[in-house]
């Protein structure tokens, strides 16, 4: 079982963290957004280690993910946010990471808007 939570209504410029708490270890995380009328694409993942990390393309720079395995965490910081990275955002859960949607956990999606 997943649960995200950290979205909410920020400034243009401004940063958010979202965390992904997970009920049992050893999964890699990535998150995905989903934006009004577009698909949910990939965001970033990072192994269960915390060894490998993935990002987008575009979004390489800006957001950062990271882990607590004490704590069974994931977390995304989203640093200089504009408008256009409203979404929904979800984290997913399963053993290996991938840039798919192809993952067998997800939960229940935490919403971004960034006003201009």
């Amino acid at each position: 079982q997943l649960q995200a939570y950290g979205g909410g209504l920020v400034q243009a410029g401004g940063s958010l963290r979202l965390s992904c708490t997970a009920s049992e270890p050893d999964y890699g995380i990535a998150w995905f957004r989903q934006r009004p009328g577009q698909e949910r694409e990939f965001v970033a993942g990072v192994t269960w280690s915390g060894g490998s990390k993935y990002y987008a393309d575009s979004l390489k720079g800006r957001f950062a993910i990271s882990r607590d395995n004490a704590k069974n965490t994931v977390y995304l910081q989203l640093n200089s946010l504009q408008p256009e990275d409203t979404a929904v955002y979800y984290c997913a859960a399963d053993r290996i990471v991938t840039k798919t949607l192809l993952y067998n956990y997800w939960g229940q999606g935490t919403e971004v808007t960034v006003s201009s």
